[in-house]
Parts: structure tokens; sequence; C-alpha cells
């Protein structure tokens, strides 16, 4: 079995969250997502998990940061072309997002970045590999 990815993410509200991501094109796996958690589906082995703060706080002894004051990750994905890339970006600054920084275009390598609603670092990268 290949290896499965669930990245936990806390959100400030559960619904304005899933309306972001659904108007980027992600699905929610409704079998494991309730009014405290929804389950986004990336890919086959990648998923989402946006959680609300205060459920999120149960799996934690530690405070929860401000993702719009301080980072705590990047969550990069990668795209087929650049032009997905800026299609993905798009998309989330038209559902609101904030754009942090402009493209950066390496020749082997593009990437774009957003900050979703509750400040995650979000990124799409196409890699020119041989």
């Amino acid at each position: 079995m290949a290896t499965q990815i669930f990245v936990n993410l806390p959100v400030e509200d559960l619904s304005k969250s899933m309306e972001f991501f659904t108007k980027q094109g992600y699905s929610f796996n409704r079998e494991f997502s309730d009014e405290k958690a929804a389950c986004m589906v990336i890919s086959d082995t990648i998923y989402v998990i946006l959680l609300t703060k205060a459920f999120f706080q149960t799996f934690t002894k530690k405070q929860i940061i401000d993702a719009h004051q301080a980072a705590e990750c990047s969550i990069a994905l990668s795209a087929d072309s650049k032009d997905a890339v800026n299609e993905m970006v798009a998309k989330a600054e038209a559902a609101g997002a904030t754009i942090p920084n402009a493209p950066s275009d390496h020749g082997f390598m593009y990437q774009h970045s957003f900050e979703d609603l509750d400040g995650h670092h979000w990124e799409f990268v196409w890699m020119n590999e041989p």
C-alpha cells in the first residue's frame, strides 16, 4: 500500500474554508467529515483535514498559532505545467486568498504561492524533469 499523507490544519470557519477549497476544484470525503472536521481530497494518497480550532486543540497541548502572523509550514503540491500553477493560484485568489509573492521561475522549476483564508501557505510547483 502506498503511504498516505494527512495534513491537519486548524481553521476559523470550517464552512468558509470548505467553500474556498471547493472553488479551487477540490472535493471532500463526506464519510470523514462532520461539523468539526472536513476531509479534503487532494489525490488518492494526499488528504487535508480541515479542523475547527477548538477541535484541533484537542490533539495538542501547544498553542495554535495565527498563521497570518507566523509561518507554521508550507504545503507544496506539484502541477503539470506553469499554466497549471498559475491557474491554481488564480482560482485561490478569486476565492479570497492572499498572494504573498510573485511567481519564481528558475528555468527547471516554476513556483507560485498563496495564503488561504486562515493564512496557511500553499505553494504550487512545476518541475521540468528530464
